[in-house]
């Protein structure tokens, strides 16, 4: 089966490199230990603290097997600087057309996609309409609001 590509800056895949080696080191060592306090308690047939270590276990291979594939699968965007485009890892400057606010966002893969720091996927509505665009280009995006159009200020 392929896998889909994870799109990712450096500092993106830096971060999950270092969440990766978290996971297997001080997380599987902490389930480890509840585990092993749990099987102290005795009688597994009926302790619900082994159960939920088990599954907590569980959900920790399953997120670190999903992490692995997501790097192994991951292609590092390098910047885009000179280009004069928006492309992943570029820092974008908008204005709303219509309220005349101005935003600044970074466009990266949608792994690394974080709104509350200004970190918006190239998937997302304003990242997919202003992808391969210039400064002082207008693009209008589909929200459920309707529709808005943005003026594209700055590339970096």
């Amino acid at each position: 089966m392929d896998e889909k590509k994870t799109l990712l800056t450096q500092d993106g895949y830096n971060k999950l490199v270092e969440k990766l080696d978290y996971m297997k080191s001080v997380r599987r060592m902490e389930v480890s230990e509840r585990l092993k306090t749990a099987i102290a308690l005795g009688d597994l047939s009926e302790n619900s603290e082994y159960d939920d270590a088990k599954n907590e276990q569980g959900r920790l291979e399953s997120d670190i097997s999903e992490l692995e594939a997501k790097l192994r699968n991951s292609e590092i965007i390098h910047s885009a600087a000179g280009t004069g485009k928006v492309m992943i890892g570029s820092t974008v400057t908008i204005r709303d057309v219509e309220l005349d606010d101005v935003e600044t966002y970074m466009i990266v893969g949608s792994t690394e996609a974080d709104p509350t720091n200004n970190k918006i996927s190239d998937e997302s509505p304003l990242g997919a309409a202003i992808l391969n665009k210039s400064a002082g280009e207008i693009v209008q995006v589909q929200a459920p609001a309707g529709v808005i159009e943005y003026e594209l200020l700055d590339v970096k």
